[in-house]
């Protein structure tokens, strides 16, 4: 028997507006048994069908995965990877043989949230972030294999550290299907050697691939430096760019090695590349009229609303020590991946930083997510990158 979950009288105007999200302050009752991960039935007070979705301890009790009464099955998980699927082979994303890695499943961009999976050239990788995407991984993996056919290689599943702290699980890291396949993936022609074991989120920004193609035009004859280079995307695309010369800064050591690769990869060994393994703050004291590009691409100040304030202080100081020291006419690309922190926020720390400089800055472009990382127009916070690039005179 499926839970209902009943909503206070006026609570309801949000799901009926399909964002997918239901508070527990919303939640007047609940008839019937529920365990972390189940699906649940949401209600109106007057006892009309809002959606079914998964229930979850927390602020955010239920997910919405539909807002259509119907029963939660394995077709119904094959319709959702196909529309994904079909998303973005309009987008021209698949059998594309310059760009072989893309975003399938974007949360509540392709209105299953709490789940994203990064397709790598073969290999996807799946990522639950709540206990009732983890539950439904075995049926998520055949639908995949069904859709993706023979293209499909293997499926890991990454939900260790994304999985909420509490919950009733314990996720281990490893292959659902298959085995360890290429990890060599193709993006606008250029290689990258990709860790989805050990690496960041999924294994590599797949957000950024038309904000580093936008940089590589800017890039010839200049030097540049890479704040927060991870394993080098935008480094690789400034050398492909005609970069005179390009510093790659990271505290990761294992981020420099993998950037360091990617860079060999490309270019084989070349002395217009340097990687440090260093704080960035502190590689940014002192670097004066050094470069003429500059690239910061930190990684979230603030995961949630109670860290904003210090976040967008860090985005203040990282900003203007850029803006103060870059070459005059330079250009600075400069984003914020933090869904707390808002695009008019974010772009106030930038504005105060330019300010504080004293320097006249120009908006040269406006930036955000790529087409295969989808915001649901009804949940405006998925606009979670955030970017702009900056002429500086």
């Amino acid at each position: 028997m499926i839970a209902k979950v009943i909503l206070k009288s006026g609570k309801d105007q949000s799901a009926k507006r399909f964002h997918p999200w239901i508070f527990s302050g919303a939640i007047k009752k609940i008839k019937g048994e529920v365990e972390e991960g189940c699906i649940v039935h949401v209600y109106d007070n007057q006892d009309n069908f809002l959606g079914a979705g998964h229930y979850q301890v927390g602020t955010i009790t239920v997910r919405i995965i539909t807002f259509q009464d119907e029963e939660i099955n394995e077709n119904f998980w094959k319709r959702k990877i196909e529309t994904a699927y079909n998303y973005r082979k309009n987008l021209g994303l698949i059998n594309n043989n310059e760009t072989n890695a893309f975003r399938l499943i974007n949360a509540e961009g392709d209105g299953m949230p709490g789940l994203i999976i990064d397709f790598y050239n073969g290999t996807a990788v799946m990522q639950s972030h709540s206990v009732g995407f983890f539950k439904s991984r075995d049926e998520i993996a055949k639908s995949l294999k069904q859709v993706f056919g023979e293209k499909l290689k293997a499926i890991y599943d990454k939900s260790k550290a994304t999985i909420p702290a509490k919950a009733p699980v314990n996720p281990e890291d490893g292959y659902i299907f298959g085995e360890f396949n290429e990890n060599i993936i193709s993006e606008n022609n250029l290689k990258f050697k990709i860790n989805w074991e050990e690496g960041q989120k999924t294994g590599f920004f797949i957000d950024q691939r038309e904000n580093r193609k936008l940089l590589e035009k800017y890039c010839s004859g200049k030097y540049v430096l890479n704040m927060f280079g991870y394993t080098g995307g935008f480094s690789v695309y400034a050398l492909q760019g005609g970069a005179e010369l390009v510093h790659t800064v990271d505290s990761s050591k294992k981020a420099i090695v993998l950037t360091n690769e990617n860079i060999e990869l490309n270019f084989g060994k070349t002395n217009k590349h340097e990687s440090f393994a260093v704080d960035a703050f502190e590689f940014m004291q002192n670097i004066e009229n050094k470069y003429d590009v500059i690239i910061l691409d930190p990684p979230a100040f603030a995961k949630h609303q109670d860290a904003l304030h210090n976040a967008l202080q860090g985005y203040k100081k990282i900003n203007y020590s850029a803006i103060s020291q870059i070459k005059k006419g330079g250009i600075l690309f400069t984003f914020s991946c933090s869904q707390a922190v808002s695009t008019d926020a974010f772009r106030k720390a930038v504005f105060s930083a330019a300010a504080m400089s004293g320097r006249h800055v120009r908006i040269m472009h406006q930036l955000t997510q790529p087409a295969d990382h989808p915001v649901n127009i009804y949940h405006p916070e998925g606009e979670y990158l955030k970017g702009l690039v900056l002429y500086v005179e």
